[in-house]
């Protein structure tokens, strides 16, 4: 079995891969509150197995970065998973999305991994991909986090990890150099510490958890995107208020739907 597996191409071990992970995920809620640890254990495998597809691409490079995504991407999903109603077609539903997102996911981690040794056509398109996916994990992270109704005290800790975590991978990717492993710290640190500020404000606001984390998450958005530009010279006057306006907006769908007590 293991012989037949190393034989296979690269993305035929990505979509065997995709396949076992997502019936992870499917059996998932199954499991009640243990499914936390079997989300944990599931994020775990996911980036072994990458791990072990990717092993020989990344041998003497920085590659730590690559297996950060695929690991929170698990973890939030079936975190996010939990949270849903306990109906078959919502489970098919939401694992067939899963499925399309990792093996996307696998992709464009593959395409890091080469660029650290090679140049590659497709590392812009990588970077729109990974950037899309950073998204979707911060948001079901911060919906899952907000929805366990923890400690004030803890948020703005957990939401600062996260961004930092988040941040650091997405913009070595706009690197992949180690020696800008200090600026991009710098640069992580930053957009940190300003949306856990915003997290602090938002967690004493009257919103539910959807509108908190859309508007937490187009805030990250706007950062994220920003210093992206940047690092790619590429901040100019129209991409600058792109990523103004998606603040602007994110701010208002905080304003327009909080819930004022009397």
């Amino acid at each position: 079995m293991n012989k037949k597996f190393l034989s296979l191409s690269k993305r035929e071990k990505f979509v065997l891969s995709v396949f076992f992970l997502s019936l992870g995920m499917f059996i998932v809620e199954f499991f009640g509150i243990k499914g936390i640890l079997f989300s944990v254990f599931l994020s775990l495998m996911t980036d072994l197995i990458l791990y072990l597809i990717l092993k020989e691409d990344i041998k003497k490079t920085f590659f730590y970065p690559v297996f950060i995504l695929p690991f929170l991407y698990t973890l939030s999903f079936s975190l996010f998973y939990l949270l849903f109603p306990s109906r078959f077609i919502s489970r098919i539903l939401l694992t067939g999305i899963y499925s399309f997102g990792l093996y996307s996911l696998f992709l464009t981690q593959n395409i890091f991994a080469i660029s650290s040794i090679r140049t590659i056509n497709l590392l812009r398109s990588a970077r729109i991909v990974s950037f899309v996916i950073t998204i979707i994990i911060l948001f079901f992270l911060t919906n899952v986090l907000f929805s366990m109704h923890i400690s004030l005290f803890l948020v703005p800790v957990a939401i600062f990890l996260m961004v930092f975590i988040l941040n650091f991978q997405s913009f070595w990717f706009y690197s992949l150099e180690k020696k800008d492993l200090k600026e991009i710290t710098v640069y992580a640190l930053l957009n940190s510490f300003c949306l856990t500020e915003l997290s602090v404000v938002l967690a004493i606001w009257p919103v539910n958890s959807t509108i908190y984390s859309i508007s937490l998450t187009g805030i990250f958005y706007s950062f994220s995107g920003l210093s992206h530009q940047w690092f790619e010279q590429r901040l100019f006057k129209g991409i600058l208020w792109e990523y103004v306006w998606v603040g602007f907006l994110s701010i208002l769908v905080l304003f327009l739907f909080s819930h004022w007590g009397i």
